[in-house]
């Protein structure tokens, strides 16, 4: 019988799976593009103002478009269908694996984008988002998981990293997909939104069919008794097929001990994640999600077209100037895959919440000092509620530049690379899918509530995100321990220890050596001495 071909080259696999996340990117940027052209305004129209109506209030004939509630609503329905993807990835990992989880994910992505690309209106829309998020949901919840627990500890950073920088590339791409969609045909037709949100199912089509050529989890073959599959994947992702490799024994030996343990052990549910010895590295891992969002990312993201509307921005300028923050997004993110694995997970995240906190006050300084109240917003759109001009408005551009710049190498890839490497084996594909739920959960509120809360106290936004910032960085700094260059097993011991999080430091020249065969094949590998205890001891 013929071998099926598969990748085996853990950057060709890793750069495939993260295809889910450009996923979530086509999602920000099309709803960034799209919600501030005419084409969209006028098809979904629930405002005072109407194509073609001109008055003193709207000396243009423009739309009003959706209102901010509803906006927010619309803009929510993906991140709300995302938590409950996540939160159902967990089951489907444990019970179908990694990669076929990944592929149930980019299936629904294509029924949600067929929906959202042919809707008639602003409920099949919200239908059709809600469909789009629980596909993005499995996906950015197992995706950092299969990439995790396939790659060496000396490029897993990198590699899971690969996450946020597939997000900002679906976000440049697809933005400029929709901004040159919004050149088709008049501007009260919905032909320059249905040929985005169609087009994004095509990279869904790419990861589906190339998951088909991929291998599955070492350690979730490995938790299925399927040793025999476990050992050719780990020897042909990390040594060209040599079983004999002193890094391939020591990985498959750790694999072996903690499944031996684990199996000792009923079957885990969601409760085990707040047991005692379970729920402090529980609530970091949630934490990082949840921070990634309060940072203020949204605004943005999301809304960014919004913030340069109050900067006194306009039409083709607008857009190609909120582009450009997009391409900052892409770039900033290479420093953290070349270095993310020297920097550690702690750093990254320090120096981010502080640089995004400067950036968050000055910019709500800025506009409280130097703006006015445009009372029903510019060009009556609600959200468009302040306005800053000259030097001040330049300042409040250049602001949100630094603010993403500040995001992309630090807080964007850590708060996908740092939970899977927090916990065990058994507990790991139901514990990611809970702390990604909790950045879905929280990315539906801000989602929801930045266009009323962008309408109601304007500035004072910027001011309660740099509150935000401020706050995750101190958090950090006393809870969050450092795992790079570590195995997963050996974080294990690390929390099994209880170690002060403030004194881990990374660990890259023991790891990278055993990789690269310089330890002796007849070496002995130590168990984590944590783990070591408590398997003695139970």
């Amino acid at each position: 019988m013929q071998k099926r071909f598969r990748f085996t080259n853990i950057y060709a696999i890793a750069a495939i799976a993260v295809v889910g996340g450009a996923l979530f990117g086509f999602d920000i940027s099309s709803m960034s593009a799209i919600i501030s052209t005419q084409h969209y305004l006028c098809y979904f129209n629930q405002g005072p103002n109407y194509w073609g109506q001109v008055t003193a209030d709207n000396p243009k004939g423009h739309c009003s478009g959706p209102t901010a509630s509803t906006q927010g609503g619309i803009t929510a329905a993906m991140p709300g269908g995302s938590w409950l993807g996540a939160l159902t990835s967990g089951f489907l990992t444990d019970k179908f694996g990694r990669n076929k989880a990944i592929r149930i994910g980019s299936g629904i992505w294509i029924i949600g984008s067929a929906i959202t690309c042919g809707s008639q209106g602003i409920a099949m829309l919200i239908v059709g988002r809600v469909i789009n998020g629980f596909a993005v949901g499995i996906c950015s919840a197992q995706v950092p998981v299969y990439i995790s627990e396939l790659a060496p500890p000396s490029k897993r950073g990198r590699l899971v990293g690969c996450q946020q920088w597939a997000i900002t590339w679906g976000i440049l791409i697809m933005f400029y997909i929709s901004y040159g969609s919004s050149f088709i045909g008049e501007e009260n037709t919905p032909n320059a939104w249905r040929v985005p949100w169609g087009l994004q199912a095509i990279p869904a089509v790419i990861l589906l069919v190339g998951l088909c050529f991929m291998p599955e989890s070492p350690r979730w073959l490995a938790k299925h008794n399927q040793w025999e599959e476990a050992e050719r994947v780990v020897a042909e992702s990390h040594a060209s097929g040599d079983s004999a490799h002193p890094f391939v024994r020591k990985e498959l030996k750790e694999i072996r001990d903690v499944v031996e343990f684990e199996n000792m052990n009923a079957d885990v549910t969601y409760l085990e994640l707040i047991k005692p010895h379970m729920i402090w590295r529980t609530h970091i891992g949630v934490f990082t999600q949840i921070w990634s969002q309060l940072t203020g990312m949204n605004v943005m993201m999301y809304y960014i077209t919004y913030v340069f509307t109050m900067a006194g921005l306009s039409g083709n300028i607008m857009l190609i100037s909120s582009s450009i923050s997009f391409v900052i997004n892409v770039v900033m993110t290479i420093p953290a895959l070349l270095w993310i694995d020297r920097w550690g997970r702690r750093i990254p995240l320090l120096v981010g919440g502080t640089l995004m906190a400067t950036w968050m006050f000055t910019t709500g300084g800025l506009m409280g000092s130097y703006g006015h109240y445009v009372p029903g917003g510019i060009d009556g759109v609600g959200a468009a509620s302040w306005s800053v001009s000259g030097p001040p408005a330049t300042a409040v551009i250049a602001t949100t530049y630094l603010f993403v710049a500040s995001f992309a190498p630090t807080w964007g890839p850590v708060s996908w690379i740092y939970p899977p490497e927090l916990f065990p084996l058994r507990v790991r594909g139901k514990a990611v899918a809970l702390c990604t739920s909790s950045n879905w959960a929280f990315n539906f509120a801000l989602s929801y509530f930045v266009p009323p809360g962008l309408e109601q106290i304007q500035w004072r936004l910027y001011m309660v995100f740099g509150v935000f910032c401020a706050t995750m960085t101190i958090h950090v700094f006393f809870a969050f321990p450092e795992t790079a260059g570590k195995t997963l097993e050996e974080v294990e011991g690390m929390f099994l220890e209880g170690q002060p999080a403030w004194k881990t430091k990374v660990v890259t020249k023991r790891t990278m050596a055993l990789e690269q065969g310089d330890m002796e094949s007849g070496e002995r590998i130590s168990y984590p001495a944590g783990v070591e205890k408590k398997r003695r001891t139970s």
